[in-house]
């Protein structure tokens, strides 16, 4: 983020991500000198699509769902199309 001069949006996904809420919270609580914090309430999502900053967050946070199983399965796909 420093090199970078800061960010517009963080982004927590994939299976700790989406239903870590003490992982998240311990995150967003080391990144409070960036302006980021949490809705408390909010975090407690899981598995959900949800933006979970509080509204005077400097840096918007969300929770996005994926399904990584088919993921993988598609780049499995797209390689074996390549033989």
């Amino acid at each position: 983020m420093v090199a970078m001069q800061g960010a517009d949006v963080i982004t927590f996904t994939a299976g700790v991500g989406e239903k870590g809420d003490l992982s998240r919270k311990a995150i967003c609580d080391k990144l409070e000198i960036f302006g980021v914090k949490l809705d408390e309430e909010k975090n407690k999502v899981k598995g959900e699509e949800e933006k979970i900053s509080s509204k005077d967050s400097k840096i918007d946070v969300y929770v996005i769902p994926t399904n990584e199983e088919l993921m993988i399965a598609r780049e499995t796909m797209k390689h074996l199309g390549q033989r």
